[in-house]
């Protein structure tokens, strides 16, 4: 099928890559020029473990970017998959979306023959239906469920690991509001599922889709918000958290998975997303009380690793490592990173910080351009009173004689990943 998408950015360009890699010809639609020459010379415009591979695989072949939106009209489909970041009460700002969906329904105006347009971006229920396809009407001069159809389809990707959740994933989500709709969808993911060995596919409704992506990351983030409160309790009785959740998750109403505890929830997806599923429900004249909570333990989880370094040293004048500053190991994303309500706290405290991420440095030098950042995690512990492990990327793990260049060995784990051992004043924080 002839697919076209809107938008080359973290989800855009991964699904994009993928449908190209499962014999879909693909063109991408972007407004930046740089990007759009990026894809078209087989370059990953960001920093995503596979995508580079894909794109230099596809590119020039099954895979094109543009900038100009009539490349819409030689495709039977077209996906939305632009930014819809948080306003600061919660809400999802759809100024790009309404843009987006703007532009597409004028290129629509001279289409010949039906066109579906595909929700990918994360947006709260009803907004398809009652935002983005009155749009396209009005724009087109097209009728709904005649000229064209409208769907639902969300992404469960995870930064880090888009590209395998994408080609192998836990489900299939398709919204539609008719049969036409419904069908020319599960024509363009059959050739997925099948090379996936048939994962679950849900038909439903585009308003129900577009909840279960609310749901399922509400529910995953009150998962982890949950295993860090128990785990902070275990952490004032003396007992092994670890132990305790290893445990719990034995139960097969429960499951192993997200019960990690640590630093918290960062990233594009789990903060905004509870957000505006909040804020959407407190529209509709009901209160989250259950994710509100969430996100209150969330909030606290980062200022913990600074109660419990005071435990050992003042960080006012002393130099403090962060190690991590992505929200999470694989990506160079730092949206919401644990790392960035930390250094602000150490900052306010008058600590001397230095940081240091394999890859998101200079992403977080946006955020923080005057503290100092190292060019190996050996670098930011060489004269540091404390250390502060915010990202559990492997190099971490393996840090051993590194710590003995410390001034003051003290080290804060927020993932549990450093092993004990003589010569440093160890606390996990959970």
């Amino acid at each position: 099928m002839k697919l076209s998408i809107i938008g080359s950015g973290y989800v855009g360009t991964t699904i994009a890559a993928c449908f190209a890699e499962v014999g879909h010809d693909v063109v991408n639609v972007d407004i930046d020029e740089d990007i759009v020459a990026s894809v078209n010379d087989g370059d990953a415009p960001i920093h995503e473990p596979g995508l580079d591979e894909l794109v230099e695989k596809h590119a020039g072949d099954r895979l094109r970017a543009t900038t100009d939106y009539d490349a819409i009209l030689d495709t039977d489909a077209t996906f939305l998959a632009l930014p819809t970041p948080s306003e600061d009460d919660g809400h999802i700002d759809l100024s790009i979306m309404e843009a987006g969906a703007r532009s597409v329904g004028r290129t629509l105006a001279d289409k010949d023959g039906y066109h579906l347009v595909v929700t990918k971006s994360t947006v709260v229920p009803t907004t398809t239906e009652e935002v983005i396809a009155p749009l396209l009407e009005d724009e087109s001069g097209l009728e709904l469920g005649t000229d064209f159809d409208i769907g639902m389809n969300p992404e469960f990707l995870r930064e880090g690991s888009a590209v395998s959740d994408f080609l192998g994933p836990d489900k299939v989500v398709l919204g539609s509001q008719t049969d036409r709709a419904a069908a020319l969808l599960r024509d363009v993911f059959d050739p997925l599922v099948e090379r996936a060995g048939g994962p679950p596919v849900v038909e439903t409704g585009v308003r129900e889709a577009e909840m279960i992506k609310y749901a399922n990351n509400a529910f995953l983030a009150s998962k982890i918000s949950l295993a860090n409160d128990l785990a902070n309790i275990c952490k004032e009785y003396g007992i092994d958290s670890e132990e305790v959740l290893d445990a719990v998750g034995l139960d097969s109403r429960i499951g192993s998975a997200f019960l990690g505890a640590g630093v918290g929830w960062g990233g594009s997806c789990f903060p905004k997303d509870v957000a505006a599923i909040v804020a959407a429900a407190r529209d509709a004249g009901y209160e989250a009380t259950m994710l509100e909570a969430a996100v209150e333990v969330n909030d606290r989880q980062p200022v913990r690793m600074l109660d419990i370094l005071r435990e050992h040293t003042d960080p006012s004048g002393a130099r403090v490592a962060v190690l991590g500053l992505a929200f999470k190991p694989g990506t160079d994303d730092v949206r919401n990173s644990r790392a960035i309500p930390l250094i602000d706290a150490l900052l306010d405290a008058g600590a001397d910080v230095v940081g240091y991420d394999p890859v998101a440095t200079e992403n977080m030098r946006e955020h923080f351009p005057d503290i100092d950042y190292a060019d190996s995690a050996a670098d930011a512990l060489a004269g540091a009173d404390a250390a502060l492990v915010v990202t559990d990327w492997d190099e971490f793990a393996a840090l051993d004689d590194e710590f003995d260049a410390m001034t003051d060995a003290v080290v804060v784990d927020g993932r549990s990943i450093v092993s004990r051992r003589d010569g440093i004043v160890y606390e996990s924080l959970v």
